[in-house]
């Protein structure tokens, strides 16, 4: 064929009706039989309980989505409460919002900033003594529908509390209260405990590229 000969024209046609009718039936076929296996596999799941979920990991949104998670149990009308371990020093735009919502909320921030900043461990122990002891009334609320630990496992790897005293507390909680505790390096015992554990990992964050703590974003 010579250089300058035509190009042979593009095949223009729309596909024929009953092409486009199969593969919607094909469609229609695979997904019933998905919702199938689906409404049996849930079906099937018949216990309701309190559950007691981890947040766990060097990465962010620990606290961030433990508290989405109280945020809608909130939105049902159900009491939830808050008490913080390790942070308290900053006010923080989450806790703004959620004492918001008047005896729905019960926010307790107890500790007195990051680890490094009391470089006093009997002060650090004394205060993470007096929010667990803060979390134990609070577990005694026949009310209350769920309770956040915030950085609860931060207080358990620096041994601040008996991580076995803590655990069991946990465990012979009210049946039907929800706890979140979040922070890294949660301890084995407590991830054996745990209903549900989420570990977030770091693929990149902007701390990295001197990008620092910002408001509505970090607090």
């Amino acid at each position: 064929m010579r250089d300058d000969a035509p190009a042979a024209p593009a095949n223009t046609a729309a596909p024929a009706a009953s092409d486009t009718d199969d593969e919607a039936a094909r469609h229609r076929r695979k997904m019933a039989a998905r919702k199938a296996v689906q409404d049996a596999e849930v079906a099937s799941k018949t216990v309701e309980k309190g559950l007691l979920l981890v947040n766990t990991g060097a990465g962010k949104g620990k606290s961030t989505a433990a508290l989405g998670l109280l945020l809608r149990m909130v939105g049902h009308g159900r009491p939830c409460g808050v008490v913080q371990f390790i942070k308290g020093a900053w006010s923080t735009g989450e806790r703004t919002v959620l004492e918001g919502f008047g005896p729905l909320v019960e926010w307790h921030s107890m500790g007195e900033g990051f680890t490094w900043e009391t470089q006093d461990r009997a002060r650090d122990v004394a205060a993470a003594t007096a929010a667990w002891e803060r979390a134990l009334a609070m577990m005694a609320r026949p009310d209350l529908a769920l309770l956040v630990l915030d950085e609860l496992c931060i207080a358990l790897r620096y041994s601040y509390l008996d991580t076995g005293a803590v655990v069991a507390a946990l465990q012979g909680r009210r049946p039907d209260l929800h706890v979140v505790v979040t922070g890294r390096n949660a301890p084995q015992a407590l991830l054996d405990a745990a209903d549900l554990v989420t570990e977030m990992q770091p693929v990149k964050h902007h701390f990295a590229a001197g990008v620092r703590a910002q408001q509505g974003i970090e607090f």
